[in-house]
């Protein structure tokens, strides 16, 4: 199988938010799997605990998103402010129904974001909240001056206001965030986003609520109504293998499940194409991104947890989605500027899974480790003869790839194999540079099963591969089934 890439054609910018996380109140991800609280017997800095805070600041993680997801759309943010003891609790009937007692609100996660080095994106409710709600959280966040929010704001401990870039405007509304027709929500973005008001020099970066998967409806009449009044528009797709109401074990799958789990992967190549196409019709300057802020594989959950948790395992299969889908957004820089898998802890796809005082990195972790090089590199093109395996009559490829180019030079090819059987032996025509060394890392395992346990957190974890060959600008790779490589030559 040949790939080619000439390393001095450029293809723009791979933007570094594609690597973006998702932390919704949602089952353990914030209580337990973020947040301990201060007077917890698991060491943490003001209330986050350090093992989860320490392997999550490896990632270099660009931006993350809060507090959902469907609790975005009954959240009251004015319940999660002030001294702890005093704060409302409530019942999170979008999740296991559970008590929330709103320990973890505003301050506390803008605190977690300047622990993280990375942006905060706040979800707003649209679905269950107010105009004036709205519009009062973004000045008690961001204004500097005197006004009943900045005033409240400093009230509670904090001086100076945050710079907030990134506000979603209501999510899922056709669904649990109101199972709204697309035309009543674009009317309804266009008034919420009105009173969403940049403040001094702080600018928000406006994302609406868009499609459902393959809603390409919902985007037409988004686009048409709202395109001037929005920066960004939301797209969410899951992997769910046997589908949305029996969506199959995160662990005991079938090799036909293995099939299909990557040529669902891989649809998503064939919607941001099909969305893109209507977006570039009211924006052929590309100016509105796709945001991409809910995707991953989302199983049944592990046996014996709360249903309402969505906890689940996390095999070599989900390194595969993980690789595939960001080659898949690398490919489509142009228009796909921000991801946000779901989720970062404890729940679907996560990076770290905890128990009590225990934490582990998953597969997928590891492929984020391992692809970060990508972020805001520069994509170079890459040209790729793969074969297409078939399940159910549905075609996905062999092997997927993308390259970039960091500032210093140093090339960098993904490469999937997504065959559960074979392996494939690459050759790698190299253009445009002189190419003196060549090495790789690989993430695999010899059962599609596979994962790591608490018992055995490193099962699956990065290594060398070793059959790499470089001679007179042609590389020679062979690539294990299963398996996900980064590539770097220099």
């Amino acid at each position: 199988m040949k790939i080619v890439v000439n390393t001095d054609v450029s293809k723009g910018i791979i933007n570094k938010n594609i690597y973006g996380q998702f932390s919704e109140h949602l089952g353990r991800c914030i209580y337990e799997g973020l947040w301990v609280g201060e007077d917890s017997a698991i060491p943490n800095t003001n209330g986050i605990r350090n093992d989860v805070l320490g392997a999550l600041k490896e990632l270099d993680i660009p931006v993350l998103r809060w507090p959902g997801g469907c609790f975005a759309d009954e959240y009251h943010w004015k319940d999660g402010i002030g001294p702890r003891e005093n704060r409302k609790r409530m019942v999170n009937t979008h999740w296991g129904g559970v008590v929330e007692n709103n320990h973890f609100g505003t301050h506390e996660f803008m605190m977690l974001c300047d622990l993280l080095e990375t942006e905060p994106y706040i979800n707003g409710n649209v679905g269950s909240g107010t105009v004036q709600e709205m519009s009062e959280w973004v000045e008690y966040m961001t204004f500097d001056g005197e006004s009943p929010m900045a005033n409240w704001r400093q009230e509670n401990g904090r001086k100076e206001p945050w710079k907030l870039t990134y506000f979603g405007v209501g999510n899922e509304n056709w669904g649990c965030g109101g199972n709204m027709r697309p035309q009543y929500y674009a009317d309804l973005y266009r008034r919420f986003q009105t009173y969403v008001r940049d403040y001094g020099d702080n600018k928000i970066y406006k994302i609406a609520g868009g499609p459902n998967v393959d809603d390409y409806n919902w985007t037409e009449v988004l686009m048409r109504e709202a395109t001037p009044f929005m920066d960004g528009l939301s797209l969410h797709y899951y992997v769910h293998p046997g589908g949305f109401e029996n969506k199959g074990s995160a662990v005991n799958f079938s090799e036909k499940e293995w099939e299909i789990s990557m040529q669902k992967a891989y649809y998503m190549e064939e919607l941001i194409e099909r969305h893109s196409t209507i977006m570039d019709k009211y924006d052929p300057e590309k100016r509105v991104a796709l945001i991409v802020d809910e995707w991953g594989g989302w199983y049944d959950v592990e046996p014996g947890t709360n249903p309402g948790f969505l906890y689940q395992q996390n095999t070599i299969r989900d390194a595969l989605i993980a690789g595939l889908t960001l080659n898949i957004f690398h490919n489509h820089n142009d228009r796909v500027q921000m991801a946000n898998i779901a989720q970062m802890v404890n729940v679907i796809q996560a990076m770290v899974l905890t128990e009590a005082d225990k934490m582990l990195r998953t597969p997928t972790y590891h492929v984020f480790h391992m692809y970060k090089v990508h972020q805001d590199a520069e994509r170079i093109y890459l040209d790729i003869d793969t074969k297409m395996l078939e399940v159910d009559g549905k075609e996905y490829p062999q092997v997927s790839a993308s390259a970039s180019k960091t500032a210093t030079g140093e090339v960098n090819i993904s490469l999937c194999n997504l065959d559960k059987n074979e392996d494939v032996t690459l050759t790698i025509d190299v253009r445009g540079m002189n190419a003196s060394a060549a090495s790789a890392e690989v993430i695999t395992s010899e059962n599609m099963r596979d994962h790591n346990t608490f018992e055995n957190p490193d099962k699956i974890t990065p290594k060398k591969l070793n059959n790499v060959t470089l001679d007179q600008g042609l590389i020679t790779v062979t690539l294990p089934k299963m398996a996900v490589s980064t590539l770097k030559i220099k």
